[in-house]
């Protein structure tokens, strides 16, 4: 398998990757969809990772060199549904990776996270990723597919790696970034274009919840069928609708 190590194609095991294409280390790094060889939103998640970088102190290569390696990556890599996982290390290097992605269609099981976060405000998206990973796979072995998350304010913040629209007293609403989650980009757009509010939500008020929708670049929209085992209203329509927009306004 080739990946863009520093904007030259290689195969994996010339680059200082893990097999999945995590550069080794710690960094910042982005992963968005890819349909038909097209990066969604491409732009947005270069700029998110610039103000990543500048919060994390490291200097990122030219937009338009990073853009141009993906473009060769994508090419010698295709995939009809992808992830393209870009990360960037501390020490100037960065790589890029196009791996296959099956599209999530079944609806999602969530439980509360027993545990707080501290909340610092919004966050970036900065490897290693463990700590969140953990999170999932503890909500699996209890039979769920995602945890949500809270912080010491007993806030909702988002899911272990996904932000969260909820349907509350008949509006749908997102948590604020100040509440501890990261600025995602299908939050960003479905704040743009599909009437959704920003406001915290009281961990107190999580029975209040009537629906929900996991969003994130990947899975771009899921119906959340469940909550603690609490059945929640069904929001395929609302799916279906963040889809065709993200697609409507992801491309570059």
């Amino acid at each position: 398998m080739k990946v863009s190590y520093s904007g030259v194609l290689v195969e994996i095991e010339q680059a200082p990757c893990t097999p999945s294409g995590w550069l080794k280390g710690s960094g910042i790094f982005e992963t968005l969809r890819t349909i038909d060889g097209q990066a969604l939103a491409l732009s947005r998640h270069l700029r998110r990772a610039e103000k990543s970088a500048l919060s994390a102190g490291l200097t990122l290569p030219k937009k338009d060199s990073i853009v141009s390696a993906i473009n060769d990556l994508l090419l010698a890599q295709p995939c009809a549904h992808g992830l393209l996982r870009i990360s960037f290390d501390r020490n100037g290097q960065w790589a890029a990776v196009h791996l296959p992605y099956e599209p999530v269609v079944q609806g999602a099981r969530l439980r509360t996270h027993p545990d707080a976060l501290i909340s610092k405000g919004e966050t970036i998206k900065k490897y290693p990723y463990g700590y969140r990973l953990a999170i999932i796979d503890e909500a699996k072995l209890l039979g769920f597919d995602e945890a949500i998350v809270h912080n010491t304010e007993a806030n909702i913040c988002e899911a272990a790696v996904s932000n969260l629209i909820l349907k509350i007293d008949g509006h749908w609403l997102t948590p604020p970034t100040s509440d501890g989650l990261l600025a995602g980009i299908m939050r960003e757009l479905v704040i743009e274009h599909c009437q959704v509010g920003v406001d915290s939500v009281p961990l107190s008020r999580i029975n209040d919840i009537s629906a929900a929708v996991l969003l994130s670049s990947l899975r771009i929209a899921q119906a959340v069928t469940s909550i603690d085992g609490r059945e929640l209203e069904p929001s395929q329509g609302f799916v279906d609708e963040i889809h065709a927009m993200a697609l409507l306004h992801s491309v570059d």
